[in-house]
Order: C-alpha cells, then structure tokens, then sequence
C-alpha cells in the first residue's frame, strides 16, 4: 500500500460516521449502593440515543459515566474512531445539563469567547446567540438572566461546538413552549454526523430518538 492509500485509509477509520462509544459490563455504586450495573452497550455516530427513567434513577449518572466525568466502580469503557483509541475523548465530548453552572460574571459574549478557547464553535458567536434568541442579551451579564435564558445559552454552547459527541441531560428544563420549539430545531439542524445520547423522562425531548435505552434495565 503506498503512502497516499494509507492517508486515505486511515480517513476513512477516522471518519466522524465510525466515532464509538463501547461500555462493557459498566457499573457506577455509592457506597454499597448499585446505582446501576452490567451496561454493556454501544453507541456509535450518526444516531440519538435515548436514556430512561424516572427522577433519581440513575440516568443523569450514567450520562455523566459516558462523558468521564464521574468515575465508574466497574467495567470498561472505550473511545474510538473506527479502530483507533481516542487518547482524549473530553476534545470530542460536550454535554449540556441543568447542574452545570455558568460563568455568571460574563457576558453571553464572554462565556462563549471563554468556551472557544478549549472547543472550536461551528458558528461565530453573534450568529449563535441570534439563533437561540439571546441577540437583544449579548451584553448583559448572564446572572440577570432568567432559568430559561441560561438554558439557551447552555443549549448553544453545547450544539455549536465542534465536537463529535453531544451529551443532553433533560435539555428542555427551564424552557417556554417557544424554547421547547428552539431545542427541536436545534436537534434537527445541528445534530450533524454526531454521537447524541439525551437522558430525559419527557417523551417530547427524545422524540428524534432512534434507541431507547431504559436505566431500570441495569438496577436488577
């Protein structure tokens, strides 16, 4: 095989579309508490997952399981791009989530300026907040925002950037019928050729789903 046959091979192998996250026989505990066990599941790009349950039940954790954010007790997981370990999965892994806190000091501008320092937006940042409705808001300081303001916000940085697996815990929390409205078109427009898993108990926000995966499946 000659030099420009292995470039295009090993394309190919990366390719977004061959982008796989493998858990197997994953369990997250406290204490001597099983939160979950035994999850033995593969998601891969382009395809929406879905993650069910009722509050408490786990979903949130396994989501943040998935983006390596909370430790697992037990079992593996694996990054790839077609064969290839991804030596740095959190550079291709964004997740949106009502727990995680805005720099409330900033401006919408700031924030996102601050983000694009560590992910590359696929937008620039005054097209961003006009799509999410933010545009009248770009100035001001993101603590007068309302819960639903900061929920867009959340919903842009995590749509617009450049990474290939997208993490959405209950992405609709805080949101009016029109922002309800925003987070479907975002889904539709934005999803690309990415890895989406949204953990929600609202059957609106995991419509688009193609997999539903229930938590209560791993409590046994």
């Amino acid at each position: 095989m000659n030099s420009k046959e292995e470039h295009i091979t090993l394309e190919r192998e990366n390719s977004t579309s061959d982008i796989t996250i493998k858990l197997s026989d994953v369990g997250k505990r406290y204490n001597l508490e099983w939160i979950f066990k035994g999850v033995s599941k593969s998601f891969s790009a382009p395809h929406i997952y879905a993650i069910t349950g009722a509050n408490g039940s786990g979903k949130s954790t396994l989501l943040q399981v998935i983006a390596g954010a909370v430790l697992h007790s037990k079992g593996t997981i694996s990054y790839k791009f077609g064969k290839t370990d991804i030596e740095e999965p959190f550079k291709n892994i964004v997740i949106a989530a009502p727990y995680l806190e805005l720099i409330e000091e900033m401006t919408a501008t700031e924030y996102l300026q601050f983000h694009q320092k560590f992910k590359s937006l696929t937008a620039s940042i005054s097209k961003i907040l006009e799509t999410v409705g933010l545009a009248a808001a770009t100035n001001k300081q993101i603590r007068y925002y309302s819960s639903g303001m900061k929920q867009r916000l959340k919903l842009a940085q995590a749509f617009y950037s450049d990474s290939k697996i997208l993490l959405l815990d209950e992405p609709t929390t805080n949101l009016d019928e029109a922002g309800i409205l925003l987070f479907e078109n975002l889904l539709q427009n934005q999803r690309n050729n990415r890895c989406v898993i949204i953990s929600s108990n609202n059957a609106r926000e995991y419509a688009a789903a193609g997999s539903v995966i229930s938590i209560e499946t791993y409590k046994l």
